[in-house]
């Protein structure tokens, strides 16, 4: 439990970073889109990507677990003209990360009771099922709009496309959606997990059966350290993986412990003091590593090393309620860590969000 002053200094930040939101939400990533203009994948109108894609879908998140603890009809009311936006537009052709936004979509159509929202959730679960392309092993193969990452499993597929099917399969009750998602993330454990460190690497390709750089990379963990305690409140997990990935996440959250910086937050290469402190990482360590604690899959001993972020996020949110120190999206790292280090750092969508996330755990 955090003290008055800091609850109060929550609050008034949670204000600002709701009213930043909106704008940062529709701000066009040109490098994206003009990336998009020579190398889409579907060849379809961009005007459908523009705004939906895992970078929105990961601050629609945030918007919606701020609507869930709240019940304030301001978030309800910036999903709703998002969602009728971009179903005016129409909905890109289904890849890992253009599936983030469905999550969402899939609460709120369950939290208004409105097939118009879950039809659509409804019809790309099952594509995921029956259409996604996949590596040896049944793996989600990272698609992307604009790059296949042919038989490449990255660590962030567990946020941006598993947690959605497994919610798919509570709200349908389709327990095969549930196994499916079992299924990726021990997959994915298998073989991102490091075996020394419990920390995740970015990505493996069956291509020649290696982690790329090797990075510990330390967005791409914070999915992993948000989407293990996430799954396992969501969905009801045979007994045996839930204790697998609990086991899991506590072997990464004491590496987590062990090497975060002395200002309390972590850096982009979670071991590499050389690299800058990120703060959409911070946030999501500390968001997942509180909401684990929270939903009793860690002691409440490791609630220390995410409070301890705390103040330096609180610092990094603007008085305009943008967060700083958010590095831009980051494609594969393929042969040097150092490539992580030269990422620019961007207010983005998922910053907003993934702030959201921690400040709204650290209420509880």
């Amino acid at each position: 439990m955090v003290s008055t002053t800091y609850k109060t200094a929550i609050e008034e930040k949670l204000e600002r970073l709701t009213a930043a939101f909106t704008p940062i939400l529709y701000e066009d990533d040109r490098e994206f889109l003009r990336n998009m203009e020579t190398h889409s994948l579907a060849g379809d109108d961009i005007r459908r990507y523009e705004h939906w894609e895992w970078t929105q879908g990961v601050g629609l998140y945030g918007l919606w677990k701020l609507l869930d603890r709240t019940g304030d009809e301001r978030y309800l009311d910036i999903l709703v003209k998002y969602y009728e936006s971009q179903m005016k537009i129409g909905f890109p052709a289904l890849n890992v990360n253009t599936v983030t936004p469905f999550l969402t979509m899939s609460y709120l159509g369950e939290y208004l009771g409105s097939e118009r929202y879950l039809a659509p959730c409804r019809d790309a679960a099952r594509r995921i099922v029956e259409d996604f392309p996949r590596t040896k092993e049944g793996g989600f193969q990272h698609m992307t709009s604009d790059t296949r990452n042919d038989q490449e499993l990255w660590d962030d597929t567990l946020f941006m496309t598993v947690l959605f099917l497994a919610n798919m399969g509570r709200i349908e009750g389709k327990e095969e959606y549930i196994r499916e998602a079992e299924r990726q993330f021990l997959l994915h454990a298998k073989y991102l997990a490091d075996k020394k460190t419990g920390l995740w690497y970015h990505g493996w390709t069956f291509n020649g059966e290696h982690n790329f750089a090797g990075a510990f990379w330390g967005r791409g963990n914070c999915w992993v350290t948000i989407a293990i305690p996430e799954f396992l409140a969501m969905a009801q997990v045979e007994p045996e993986v839930r204790q697998r990935l609990t086991e899991l996440l506590r072997r990464q959250v004491d590496s987590l412990v062990r090497l975060q910086s002395t200002s309390g937050m972590w850096h982009t290469l979670i071991d590499d003091p050389e690299s800058y402190v990120e703060s959409s990482a911070t946030c999501g360590f500390g968001y997942g590593i509180l909401r684990a604690v929270h939903t009793g899959l860690l002691e409440p001993k490791y609630a220390r090393a995410a409070l301890r972020a705390l103040e330096p996020v609180l610092q990094n949110i603007g008085e305009d309620g943008v967060v700083r120190q958010v590095s831009y999206g980051t494609p594969m790292g393929r042969t040097t860590k150092d490539f992580y280090k030269r990422v620019e750092l961007v207010p983005m969508p998922y910053g907003q969000a993934l702030a959201m996330l921690f400040l709204i755990e650290a209420l509880d």
